[in-house]
């Protein structure tokens, strides 16, 4: 359990993270680099295009990982109890079987 708690929280960290490069990014290739931009900028606004970009493929696949990975770490109850496993078996029962005598009121 403890395992899928910690893939469940990076996975969500991964996500946000995500959503907040893409949104510094511009479509029209300006973005963070448009806001910062002068002479003296120790990243140019290629660069930071190209930051932008490697951290998003990044991240992409950081999440698309650890989403395969938590099929591995889901917990599964493998031990059905007989009793719960009865019980089930008769409510579905009861519930699916056919309701018998059944007849329609009377006409007015």
């Amino acid at each position: 359990m403890g395992a899928y708690i910690l893939v469940s929280v990076l996975i969500l960290i991964a996500c946000v993270l995500l959503s907040l490069v893409v949104l510094v990014q511009n479509s029209k290739g300006g973005g963070l680099a448009s806001n910062f931009a002068s002479s003296n900028q120790f990243m140019g606004v290629r660069k930071t295009a190209d930051f932008l970009e490697k951290t998003t493929w990044t991240l992409a696949i950081i999440l698309l990982v650890l989403s395969l990975f938590s099929i591995f770490v889901i917990p599964r109850n493998v031990n059905v109890s007989r009793s719960t496993d009865t019980e089930l078996r008769q409510l579905i029962n009861e519930q699916s079987a056919p309701v018998e005598d059944f007849q329609a009121p009377p006409a007015e």
